[in-house]
């Protein structure tokens, strides 16, 4: 690994693809309309595109549940327009990266239809067990293990056809691909080499830290009121965890390279992070990590409760300290599996939307590490809204929603919780005029109902609306070696509004001040580095005010003297 990798300066917009742009009107977003868009993204300053899955699937999932990984699935368009697009990213200075979901395939994959059968040689490809002793197949508790699936119920699904069971710690069309087998290995392996081949700049890791399980596989401890365990020794971070990152990162060439590569860490810590992108290690560039999107629920997404600001603070500055020295962090507070962050942690009230969704721009824009920017972010998008169980397409909302509702939870709870946290909040399609612009046809998903007010066409005509502060803050970024590499440090930790932190080399010192609510908050001046002197680089709503008031959601970047 390069000790200061080219992405440490860099800035990802993450494209969720059938939402983003749809050209032939049907409904569904497709690469013809990210090319006929990729200027929006230039003109942001941003220098990756992440794809999300645009391979041959059933979309049980939207796409992470891939049935051919060496082709693009028709609703997206042809290779030849995958081939087309990465060639006009290259031309704007724009990296490619893909999704790559490894731990699991689709049940329609050839590779598990061919499982299926015990005497198959792709048998071992998967996790395939007989029921559990004593118990009769296919019938409640007769399942190898309690492990539960992520998407609710269990994680084992019987089939009558071969008269065992396969583990899917999703979907039950999303069997686990058995990572012991070196043949599975070398074919996803192979995979990634030829889409490198074809220009592929890197590769975001879907939940990569499951790749390695714990054997064998054992019931793991219950939680209480839970039938199902997802207790992380079994499921997550095994003991060939490096051994695999390894051999991947080899095989593929990813350090050589110098590939851009993310793995979404679930259920692991600092300390695996710090394990999994070392810089003396030939593993991954960085990490997604769980915890700082887990501060506002009890357990489960469907236990919301309101953010306490000094517990987003404190984790995030505990990350920072916990991979300053070794290692690399991934920036984000918005994806295709997380709310509108101006809905979940800002204000999403016409009065204080754009400010909001400019501070937290700001807060997280100026952490170490490489920022990500998640389609609508950049203009502020909000909650979709819904109501009904019925407007939603997420086979995880549907599957929470089935699970809670059976245990007695009531049903308007559990839709309050969703239309809070559900993943559907993120994946309304891209709003590009005030009349929508995202497709002639019918969308799949339905357009914010706050599409008149909140689209890319005003955002980006109005020099004070977010997506031009978006843009200071990249070119800050690209042009502050402090903002790059300086050393971070959390002041007030505890104060419940005010977000503050400095950032500094041996050269240079930068301190970010942002007010995260929506009233007047005096700065406690006597608490914090003086600004005598100091210039104001950067302020989310004017410059030029007293300095020891912020205005609601207001935040300040100063580059300080002496």
């Amino acid at each position: 690994m390069v000790a200061s990798p080219w992405w440490s300066s860099a800035v990802v917009y993450q494209i969720y693809p059938r939402s983003f742009a749809d050209s032939n009107g049907d409904g569904l977003g497709d690469l013809r309309g990210i090319i006929d868009h990729l200027d929006h993204v230039a003109g942001l300053g941003a220098d990756v595109v992440w794809l999300s899955p645009i391979y041959v699937s059933p979309q049980d999932d939207n796409g992470y549940d891939i049935a051919d990984y060496d082709e693009i699935d028709p609703m997206f368009g042809t290779m030849a327009d995958f081939d087309e697009l990465v060639a006009a990213a290259h031309d704007r200075g724009i990296k490619i990266v893909m999704d790559l979901v490894v731990n699991h395939t689709s049940d329609e994959h050839p590779w598990f239809v061919e499982s299926r059968d015990p005497a198959s040689p792709k048998r071992d490809w998967y996790f395939w067990r007989p029921a559990r002793p004593g118990h009769e197949p296919g019938t409640p508790g007769a399942e190898p293990t309690n492990w539960g699936s992520f998407f609710g119920g269990s994680g084992w699904a019987f089939d009558a056809e071969s008269g065992e069971y396969y583990l899917h710690l999703f979907s039950r069309k999303q069997p686990d691909l058995n990572w012991e087998n070196p043949e599975v290995r070398e074919a996803v392996y192979a995979m990634m080499r030829r889409w490198v081949a074809r220009g592929v700049d890197g590769f975001r890791m879907d939940v990569i830290n499951l790749i390695s399980k714990t054997l064998p596989l054992t019931d793991g401890i219950q939680l209480p009121g839970d039938p199902y365990s997802y207790e992380i020794e079994r499921v997550a971070n095994g003991p060939r965890m490096i051994e695999f990152l390894e051999e991947m990162n080899a095989a593929v060439g990813i350090s050589e390279r110098q590939l851009f590569t993310v793995g979404e860490l679930v259920l692991g810590g600092v300390d695996h992070a710090r394990e999994y992108t070392s810089r003396s290690a030939d593993r991954l560039g960085m990490v997604f990590t769980f915890e700082h999107v887990s501060v506002d629920h009890d357990g489960s997404k469907l236990n919301p409760k309101p953010l306490h600001l000094p517990d987003l603070k404190q984790n995030l500055a505990r990350w920072q300290a916990g991979l300053a020295e070794d290692g690399w962090n991934s920036l984000y507070v918005e994806n295709h599996d997380q709310p509108r962050s101006v809905s979940r942690w800002g204000d999403d009230s016409p009065e204080h939307r754009v400010t909001s969704a400019k501070a937290l721009a700001t807060v997280l824009h100026l952490h170490q590490g490489t920022p990500f920017i998640y389609q609508g972010q950049e203009i502020g998008m909000t909650n979709a809204g819904f109501t009904s169980i019925e407007q939603y397409a997420d086979v995880e909302a549907h599957g929470q929603y089935a699970d809670a509702t059976a245990s007695g939870v009531p049903a308007q709870a559990v839709l309050d919780a969703l239309a809070a946290m559900g993943r559907d909040n993120a994946r309304t399609p891209m709003p590009w005029t005030p009349e929508g612009g995202f497709t002639t046809g019918t969308p799949w998903l339905p357009l914010n109902a706050t599409t008149a007010e909140i689209n890319v066409a005003d955002d980006v005509a109005d020099p004070e609306g977010v997506y031009a502060h978006y843009r200071a803050l990249i070119e800050l970024r690209h042009t502050e070696e402090v903002v790059r590499s300086g050393r971070f440090e959390l002041l007030l930790p505890d104060h419940e509004t005010l977000w503050a932190f400095t950032r500094t080399t041996d050269e240079d010192a930068l301190l970010v001040l942002a007010n995260m609510a929506s009233h007047l908050s005096g700065v406690p001046m006597g608490e914090l580095p003086s600004l005598e002197g100091a210039d104001l680089l950067l302020s989310s709503v004017y410059p030029g005010t007293d300095p020891q008031t912020l205005a609601p959601w207001e935040a300040r970047v100063y580059r300080l003297r002496g």
